[in-house]
């Protein structure tokens, strides 16, 4: 089987930016506050230790008791829960949407990079306790990109109507949803087990937001895994201050759009709003405008003056909601949290926002690219290395590994750059006699050259079809080898979820994942299941 590893930088799957970032580029310095190493978590703690709040954390304990009141809670995630209340306890964070039944695997991997980070750094500072945290996104409102899973090249989605935040959707409906899955993953004992765990998510409970909690929970709480969702008052009102500042002064606007000029060579991840914050009920989440000196909900009618608005937030702060600039201060303001694990994407938003961090006077915490991996059965290993493909053949983009394969295996060399350059010296040459005489001649020789140039492009192009035609049936397999791990010409990780592995696997899956990943790393993992 293929014995090489590949970095996250030459994996092809990640953008320049992160590719920099992992690099540590001297450009991105200013825009991260300590590279993830663990050596750096001992300055981060005694940061955090300074800045944080600590009158927030029997607010964060109790919040986080009423949330688990219902919950069949592990003996060390109730630890972790009572150990926030301790000035020497800290969080390591990631956040993820509330997608259907988990959604695509990467949701298992931020939390195990989360999970496996306190435990790297207990080990490391052991006067300190480290808690991993699942913040859900419960007042997300963007139901199309969560309401649905792929199993095994299907996609499963759950046709309702939202327009709210999503944690408070009801799960009404989800029944007939259960009853198309089940039949399509069997009655094996591991699939009765994803039917018991789907059922108890979601048929159970009466809301996303819970049905998310109970599956995480049954996946990671023998882990400690802590999961809280902000949406509540009591943890709001910490954020007061924060969202007063915002709605008065705007104050994130110019910060964010600032750094994000820094990062013009760069896909921009997102935009700034002149107000960084949603008003929310039941049904409704829209952007706070602000328009002659009123505060407007968008596409609605209601609206505020300056006073209406400070005193509505005041007493009532659970209706203010945070978008994606604003969310991460709201999160490390309640949380005592060193690090926050998120994809590519999500490291790439948080890297414009140091500079508004400053002025909050909040501690930007640490930001780690999540653990990246591909899962590979023995069988496919063993037809990767009967197929002499690498890992690194294995990540190449289809049609490059099909022309580098076609031409490794052609018995006479296919590349004619040979006899390209043989060409242009020839006329080079020519040239050298043109100089010589008028010069029509010299367009003459230079529209010889472009022709039989050409005429040596097609001819390689028609050489290498005709061997691919040779060698079709060896391609063939290569091609399906590489779709099965990579579904869509994509990553897996973005496409299957758990439950296709979890069918074959049960409950060895995340032990097996867990004892494998090294979340400081920056090799994408390649994990051999059964």
């Amino acid at each position: 089987m293929p014995t090489d590893c590949i970095s996250y930088q030459n994996s092809g799957y990640f953008s320049s930016l992160m590719n920099d970032y992992l690099d540590q580029k001297n450009n991105l310095d200013s825009l991260y506050n300590r590279f993830p190493k663990l050596e750096n978590f001992e300055s981060q703690i005694l940061e955090k230790q300074n800045n944080y709040d600590n009158h927030n954390r029997p607010i964060l304990v109790s919040a986080l008791q009423k949330q688990y009141l219902k919950v069949e809670t592990s003996a060390l995630t109730k630890q972790n829960i009572e150990a926030l209340a301790l000035l020497n306890t800290f969080t390591v964070t990631t956040g993820h949407q509330l997608n259907l039944f988990s959604g695509p695997l990467y949701f298992l991997y931020k939390i195990i990079s989360t999970i496996n980070l306190t435990t790297e750094l207990k080990a490391k500072y052991p006067n300190y306790n480290f808690v991993p945290i699942y913040w859900m996104a419960t007042e997300d409102h963007d139901f199309e990109e969560i309401n649905y899973f792929n199993f095994k090249g299907k996609k499963f989605r759950w046709n309702t109507e939202s327009t709210g935040p999503v944690g408070r959707l009801s799960t009404k409906g989800l029944e007939d949803f259960f009853e198309i899955y089940a039949l399509e993953i069997g009655s094996s004992t591991n699939a009765e087990t994803l039917k018991k765990m789907f059922q108890e998510s979601y048929l159970t409970h009466a809301n996303l937001a819970d049905a998310t909690r109970h599956l995480a929970n049954a996946l990671f709480g023998a882990y400690g895994l802590v999961i809280l969702d902000a949406e509540n008052s009591d943890l709001k009102r910490a954020f007061i201050p924060y969202a007063k500042e915002e709605l008065l002064h705007q104050s994130s606007y110019p910060l964010v759009l600032e750094t994000a000029k820094q990062l013009k060579d760069y896909t921009i991840q997102v935009n700034p709003r002149e107000i960084n914050l949603f008003f929310i009920e039941d049904k409704l989440r829209e952007r706070i405008i602000l328009e002659n000196g009123k505060y407007k909900v968008n596409h609605t009618k209601i609206e505020f003056s300056e006073s209406e608005i400070l005193a509505l937030l005041e007493n009532h702060p659970e209706k203010f909601s945070p978008n994606v600039i604003m969310r991460p201060l709201y999160q490390e303001v309640i949380l005592p949290n060193l690090c926050y694990i998120g994809g590519g994407g999500e490291i790439a938003y948080w890297l414009e926002l140091k500079s508004f961090f400053a002025a909050a006077k909040v501690t930007f915490p640490i930001l780690l690219l999540r653990n990246s991996v591909l899962l590979a059965t023995e069988k496919q290993a063993k037809k990767a290395e009967k197929l002499s493909l690498s890992w690194k053949d294995v990540f190449s983009k289809q049609a490059e590994l099909l022309n580098n394969k076609t031409k490794q295996l052609s018995e006479f060399p296919i590349d004619l750059s040979a006899m390209k350059e043989h060409l242009q010296k020839q006329f080079g040459s020519l040239y050298e006699i043109a100089k010589h005489t008028d010069k029509s001649f010299i367009g003459a020789v230079k529209a010889q050259e472009v022709k039989q140039t050409k005429g040596l492009a097609n001819l390689e192009k028609r050489l290498l079809k005709a061997q691919k035609r040779k060698l079709s049936d060896i391609l063939q397999r290569i091609a399906e080898l590489q779709n099965d791990l990579f579904p869509n010409e994509s990553l897996q990780e973005r496409q299957a979820n758990f439950s296709e592995f979890y069918l074959e696997n049960g409950e060895n899956l995340i032990p097996m994942i867990i004892n494998k990943l090294k979340p400081l790393g920056q090799n994408f993992d390649i994990i051999l299941v059964p």
